[in-house]
């Protein structure tokens, strides 16, 4: 497993029209099949499905396996540089942000998360070669899921993970449950390493609403804004004061076993220029995507987003100006860093939104897989809210996009001298506090 990112199924492809188990395929119609998702190799008569879904990034690439209620889950990071130090003991500081059972507003199950570094790693620097890191579910409870082995749970993927493959795992949703992110966290853990070496990139993010419960946006000033100041609290909010707020907003529906949802804000200081690439690949495409992989999305803004389309181009538009390093800079940060799809230095800002946590402890109507109408009442223990959980899930796919474009920009535009008058080092000078961004 370490050792490859993408399983694929060999087959031997049917010697003749009969119908094979593969379904009433024949050997003619491979070839209209698109790849890369499914090869056909003449030579060896070899037929080959590229599994997909699971994999993620281009150069740095990491894998996600294993399901909420089986052995246990992980990942697999591959194209880590090498001698980059990582450490278990890393790696489990942001597992500890996202495991559950932290507080009152979070799940229940309690699990410790605790990660193990199986290979790609030699006296704690990575040796290049791909990186496997497992964690070990201990505490399932599958019998909590009985009724769902039969009825689909209202807007879960129950419904849909049938539709798709006529079968699924039933304890926990498996794959669509938010255990497969302890892959993602951990991989990010080890791509904010990369960043903040190389780079000096910073990636943080924190809880700005939770159900109705909005923090200001002036309130924060990302610049100066610290982990410590977000980690303060239950609720993952920087400001004392709306964090209270939203923790009594959670509690209220926590108690009836109803679920509210909320808004993640992620910003990444001292972001190299040039990340990013023209038309398809833009860095917010890619950021967006990364994003609404995740459990229970349902928005991505980044910039001014969507109150930007109330302005006018000239209240909109950011004005350059030329800084005392000589820097060429922009006075406001509606772009949220980035222009035309690269990245231009400044601080890139996001929001990701995330729907109410859709398994609740009250009676619903639903289907069975038979197609009977029946009323549910889902077990299981699940967060009243997902968002202060999803803090380290959205700071992990943003490091895990930023490292692989970085990358990229290396590997492209930096293999040759740069065009000293206009381009600058990948390791970008850090802003100071002062600069503004607004």
């Amino acid at each position: 497993m370490a050792s490859s990112l993408c399983s694929r199924v060999s087959l031997s492809a049917p010697r003749t029209s009969e119908p094979s188990s593969l379904g009433f395929f024949r050997s003619s119609d491979l070839h209209k099949l698109s790849p890369p998702i499914v090869r056909f190799n003449r030579s060896s008569r070899k037929f080959e499905v590229q599994a997909v879904g699971s994999t993620f990034g281009n150069y740095f690439r990491v894998t996600t396996y294993g399901e909420s209620h089986g052995g246990g889950v992980g990942c697999i990071v591959d194209g880590c540089p090498p001698r980059i130090p990582i450490s278990e003991a890393d790696i489990q500081v942001d597992l500890d942000r996202r495991r559950p059972g932290q507080s009152r507003i979070t799940t229940p199950r309690k699990e410790t998360d605790t990660c193990k570094i199986y290979s790609g790693v030699s006296d704690g620097i990575s040796t290049g070669t791909p990186i496997h890191i497992s964690v070990p579910n201990t505490d399932q409870r599958g019998h909590d899921y009985s009724e769902m082995s039969i009825a689909y749970r209202p807007s879960h993927a129950d419904a849909t993970y049938d539709f798709k493959y006529g079968v699924r795992s039933v304890q926990g949703g498996g794959r669509s449950s938010a255990r497969e992110t302890i892959g993602r966290v951990a991989a990010g853990a080890i791509a904010k390493t990369i960043l903040k070496s190389f780079a000096g990139t910073e990636v943080l993010a924190y809880v700005s609403q939770a159900h109705n419960v909005v923090l200001p946006e002036d309130m924060i000033d990302h610049h100066s804004l610290t982990l410590e100041e977000i980690e303060k609290n239950i609720a993952r909010c920087p400001d004392p004061e709306y964090a209270e707020k939203m923790i009594a907003a959670i509690d209220a529906v926590r108690v009836r076993g109803d679920s509210v949802g909320g808004v993640v804000t992620c910003i990444a200081r001292n972001v190299p220029r040039g990340l990013g690439s023209p038309v398809f690949d833009k860095l917010e495409a890619e950021l967006a995507k990364a994003c609404m992989s995740l459990p229970a999305t349902k928005g991505f803004e980044f910039g001014s987003g969507f109150a930007g389309t109330l302005l006018t181009g000239s209240e909109h538009n950011d004005e350059f100006y030329t800084d005392e390093h000589g820097r060429i800079r922009t006075r406001t940060n509606r772009s949220g860093g980035i222009q035309g799809g690269i990245s231009n230095g400044e601080i890139i800002n996001m929001r990701i939104a995330f729907k109410p946590t859709s398994t609740i402890g009250r009676k619903q109507n639903t289907v069975t897989r038979d197609k009977h109408e029946i009323e549910l009442i889902a077990r299981g223990r699940h967060d009243p809210c997902v968002v202060p959980r999803a803090v380290p899930m959205v700071e992990a796919m943003v490091a895990l996009v930023l490292v692989d474009q970085l990358m990229a920009q290396f590997s492209q535009c930096h293999m040759f001298p740069l065009n000293q008058d206009i381009q600058e080092p990948l390791k970008a000078p850090k802003l100071e506090p002062s600069d503004v961004a607004v």
